[in-house]
């Protein structure tokens, strides 16, 4: 909740969080899907998270349908824009790709799909906030991570990391995906 305090019954709002949390995720599919947010409300989130010295990590993606039709760019650019409205360069805050298609769904990005859209949104990033920025961003790839395809995604240039989901319930996996984290540094 970007409010600080009011009546906002079943929200948490980042005074409650501060003490406890280094990172808050925002624009996650589900929240966008389930409950409607839409990206003025990440952007309200995201500025509420920065001022309470929170880091943001803004999820963006795309539908299957939407890949299938070439939109992926686009896409991502309307929600990079939109959910950045209220951030500036002095902000922190870290950017996943979590291709919708790909949650939950045991379909991932190859390797080199991540890539080029991690490498488009340091682009991006590049252009709105200045090289030394983008230099400097951590872009994650989310979406059916599992230890099979975790070091072939790590190991890419523009990939800083993954935001595991249901791989991370299951201590094995996540185990073997962090060490294919520390195999791809």
């Amino acid at each position: 909740n970007a409010n600080a305090s009011g009546a906002f019954t079943g929200e948490i709002s980042y005074n409650m969080l501060k003490p406890f949390c280094q990172y808050v995720i925002l624009g996650h599919s589900e929240r966008r899907q389930i409950f409607g947010e839409k990206d003025a409300m990440i952007a309200e989130k995201a500025r509420a998270a920065v001022d309470n010295e929170i880091t943001p990590i803004i999820c963006i993606g795309e539908t299957l349908e939407e890949n299938e039709a070439g939109k992926t760019v686009e896409i991502l650019r309307f929600q990079l824009e939109e959910s950045l409205k209220t951030l500036t360069a002095d902000d922190e805050i870290v950017i996943a790709y979590e291709p919708i298609w790909a949650i939950g769904t045991g379909k991932a990005a190859t390797a080199e799909t991540a890539q080029n859209v991690l490498a488009f949104i340091r682009e991006h990033m590049k252009n709105k906030f200045g090289q030394v920025y983008a230099d400097k961003l951590r872009i994650l790839y989310g979406g059916s991570v599992k230890p099979s395809n975790a070091y072939d995604i790590m190991s890419q240039k523009d990939v800083d990391g993954v935001l595991v989901g249901g791989a991370c319930l299951k201590s094995d996996d996540f185990k073997a995906i962090a060490d294919a984290a520390i195999q791809a540094i």
